[in-house]
């Protein structure tokens, strides 16, 4: 089975604004064979920019686009998959976007090798790594941005309960950014709305920097209202400012590991962060493999791994591949608030059943399909020149 053809397609709601909602636009990659087997996947980084990565034109060899690297080569089975990553990174060695752009090639590669030999990916995983092919129900939690004030922010959690969620993040939003009162009616307010017997998860989008006293002192100030973690209070890259802040064993247990782009960076914070959840996102670490490989890590270290995910449902099912075999790893990070564009962009999302808890599919691949007559209107045309010559035309869904 050969690649015949590598598509990015940009989507976009018809208004961006500065909300820290990564469900705005999207780039979606389809990889299609000459057997008509066709795969998708999406990347969770700005999409022009991840565009130009795969079309490019070569600067050297160690500055080769992604389309060139694939199309032509044959996929079989997931070694080519390996194969095929091992020769993308080092073909675009130089490009520093290279992770963040093929991580939708690298899923779509997935979901087709999936469909090719009738099985979804989480069971090529287990075989792949000799470990178990029982995957286990996951208890989602609602993805949300904090309100404006504590008061919208209790109305989104009311709202929440009374959909029946049992767990929610509140994130981003005016969390440390109006001082500690706020922050802590913010989280006052989140809880209350949920209720005693639900979890909640309180994410900090950043916010001090490397500030890991004051990072310190929130997590004492919301353990009143018993968070199950408080997330990425700190940069991506502030790892020794993580390690100071572990150190001191808050009262509140730390997550972090969204931004990680690479394995390596996902190991650092892991290792020498001290988190104690390790959230990682397909769509920007390089795709199903390497965040399959964070969680054989974070299962090494005894820390719970835990899927980052704000985009679509074809998102949420390369996610939910990665960790669907390890019962421990229980919790599904579940976008409930996303834009139109990202509830519509799979035919078919992903359900809360009757039991409050969401199960993969068992389908070949993703066990997901994009719907491409919904999403058309989302569609933006690109094209790029450079001279005389047009090194990108987007094509059709």
């Amino acid at each position: 089975m050969k690649i015949t053809a590598v598509d990015p397609f940009y989507l976009r709601m018809p208004d961006i604004t500065t909300a820290a909602d990564g469900t705005q636009d999207t780039l979606l990659v389809r990889i299609q064979t000459d057997t008509g087997l066709e795969g998708w996947g999406e990347c969770d980084a700005s999409p022009l920019v991840s565009l130009a990565v795969y079309c490019c034109p070569m600067s050297h060899g160690n500055i080769i686009n992604i389309r060139t690297s694939l199309v032509g080569e044959t996929i079989e089975d997931p070694d080519d998959v390996r194969r095929l990553s091992e020769k993308v990174l080092r073909n675009g060695l130089d490009i520093q976007q290279i992770q963040h752009a093929y991580s939708g090639a690298e899923i779509a590669l997935w979901d087709v090798i999936g469909q090719k030999l009738n099985k979804p990916v989480y069971r090529l995983l287990a075989e792949m790594s000799e470990t178990s092919s029982t995957a286990h129900p996951k208890l989602p939690y609602a993805s949300v941005l904090f309100g404006d004030t504590p008061e919208a922010t209790y109305r989104i959690a009311t709202r929440l309960r009374e959909q029946g969620y049992r767990a929610a993040k509140f994130g981003w939003g005016p969390m440390g950014k109006f001082g500690e009162e706020n922050d802590i009616a913010l989280v006052r307010a989140a809880r209350e709305g949920m209720g005693t017997a639900a979890q909640i998860m309180i994410d900090a989008g950043v916010v001090w920097g490397s500030d890991h006293e004051t990072a310190y002192q929130r997590a004492e100030a919301f353990s009143q209202f018993s968070p199950t973690w408080l997330e990425e209070p700190l940069a991506p890259d502030a790892v020794d400012a993580y390690g100071a802040l572990t150190r001191r064993n808050p009262s509140v247990r730390i997550a972090a590991g969204e931004g990680s782009n690479t394995y390596r960076m996902a190991e650092d914070i892991i290792v020498h962060g001290g988190v104690q959840f390790v959230q990682i996102d397909a769509g920007r670490i390089g795709g199903i493999m390497p965040s399959f490989q964070v969680r054989q890590l974070a299962e090494q270290h005894g820390v719970q791994y835990v899927n980052h995910t704000f985009k679509s449902h074809l998102s949420l099912a390369a996610a939910l591949h990665v960790f669907a075999t390890n019962p421990d790893f229980n919790l599904l990070e579940y976008p409930a608030a996303g834009s139109e564009l990202s509830q519509r962009l799979v035919a078919e999302p992903f359900q809360v059943e009757s039991d409050g808890l969401v199960r993969v599919k068992e389908l070949p691949g993703l066990g997901v399909g994009v719907d491409t007559a919904a999403i058309h209107p989302y569609l933006a045309p690109v094209r790029i020149e450079v001279g005389t010559d047009t090194v990108f035309e987007q094509g059709s869904l």
